[in-house]
């Protein structure tokens, strides 16, 4: 006999105790007794279920929803919403300690705390069957970032990870990126350095002696000719783009390392970006040099000429908020705010690559010239919101 999804197969014992409880003792004893079931035997589903039914039970309500708005009064709605809360922490715990992440997730997110789902993604052990369910809450469902992309790197590659960073990640803040555009670098970093020692190996006979990528390829222009790459040309492109974010100088190092080799790249490998980044390559060694402070000067005059050059209600703004991040990160906060305030128009959006003015104002110090520029451009809201924030500094 096939039974319903969610139903199982107990003994007449279950139906007769329960009968004989509801009869006895009455109907919040027979439901206590059911929850106590539920929960012994495992059946999380319905121990939910019944959770819900004792919370109604308790406050007088109908047993089960009604599927209309219900007339509840204020405590009835709180008390209401503390019990099923309390029930989905429950269940979602012991279903993690079943194993059972997704659906543990399930009944966490309500209750707000992820820690739990956190340690059980640390300790979960992945495979075929259930790495995409894991994914989903580490990465899409943002339990925890960084532990969904190094998944899907290791068991869906360089591509599927590429293209969702693209479509999803690449929108979030720049700090939040921060874990997954490393944890790309050093994946697109290894496969690189493989495949070029591999063809190395192959030309030469032995293996590569060279401790970095730029060193292998330093002396052997024959790696390029006849327009030959080593790793997908706009996987590359990408993983250099994505590691603007990143902060650290190793980081920024190996970023540099994969600019040297694409810049060697036949050009039509060498495609061309959203100002200030058209030229890919070279803009991109001066960005990651003015990092690790390698003439800071040059390429901050570069920056700065693409910047004054950007229609920005044409090209958008990532030319100039590019600029004003680079003096941002360099501490130059007087420079940065001084530059967003005499290059972006008021009303223009921006795409949040630089500090917003706030920010820019706190960093700096100096709410005072934000508010002299809102009070200029009539802008009442700027002004308010510069002057509240320096009276709560000054306080």
């Amino acid at each position: 006999m096939m039974y319903p999804m969610g139903f199982f197969v107990v003994s007449q014992e279950v139906f007769e105790q329960f009968q004989q409880q509801i009869e006895e003792s009455g109907s919040m004893a027979a439901i206590d007794k059911m929850i106590d079931y539920f929960r012994q035997e495992k059946q999380h589903v319905q121990l939910f279920e019944m959770y819900k039914i004792r919370a109604r039970a308790n406050l007088g309500l109908p047993l089960l929803f009604p599927g209309v708005t219900e007339e509840l009064s204020e405590e009835q709605r709180d008390a209401l919403e503390d019990a099923l809360v309390e029930a989905c922490n429950e269940v979602g715990r012991l279903l993690l300690d079943q194993g059972q992440i997704r659906e543990g997730w399930y009944y966490l997110r309500p209750v707000g705390d992820k820690t739990p789902v956190i340690a059980a993604l640390q300790e979960a052990e992945v495979d075929e069957d259930n790495v995409e369910d894991l994914i989903e809450v580490a990465l899409y469902e943002g339990v925890a970032p960084e532990i969904g992309f190094r998944w899907m790197l290791e068991h869906y590659g360089t591509c599927n990870s590429v293209t969702t960073y693209e479509q999803q990640l690449a929108g979030m803040a720049p700090v939040a990126q921060q874990p997954l555009a490393g944890l790309l670098l050093d994946h697109v970093y290894a496969e690189l350095v493989g495949t070029v020692s591999a063809d190395i190996s192959h030309q030469e006979g032995t293996e590569p002696q060279e401790p970095t990528l730029s060193a292998m390829i330093a002396e052997r222009d024959w790696l390029f000719a006849n327009s030959a790459y080593h790793i997908d040309t706009s996987h590359l492109a990408a993983t250099v783009r994505f590691a603007r974010v990143l902060r650290d100088e190793a980081h920024l190092r190996k970023a540099l390392e994969l600019v040297d080799y694409g810049s060697r790249l036949d050009p039509a490998f060498q495609y061309e970006q959203t100002p200030p980044f058209t030229e890919l390559y070279p803009s991109h060694k001066r960005y990651f040099e003015i990092l690790i402070g390698e003439d800071v000067e040059g390429g901050l005059a570069y920056f700065r000429e693409k910047a004054e050059a950007s229609d920005i209600r044409r090209e958008g703004s990532l030319a100039i908020e590019t600029y004003i991040e680079l003096l941002s990160r360099l501490g130059r906060h007087h420079e940065a705010l001084e530059a967003a305030l005499t290059m972006i128009p008021v009303g223009v959006h921006t795409i949040g690559v630089a500090p917003s003015l706030i920010e820019l104002s706190e960093n700096a110090g100096n709410y005072e010239r934000l508010a002299q520029h809102s009070k200029e451009q009539g802008d009442v809201l700027g002004f308010a919101t510069a002057m509240l924030f320096a009276k709560r500094t000054s306080s």
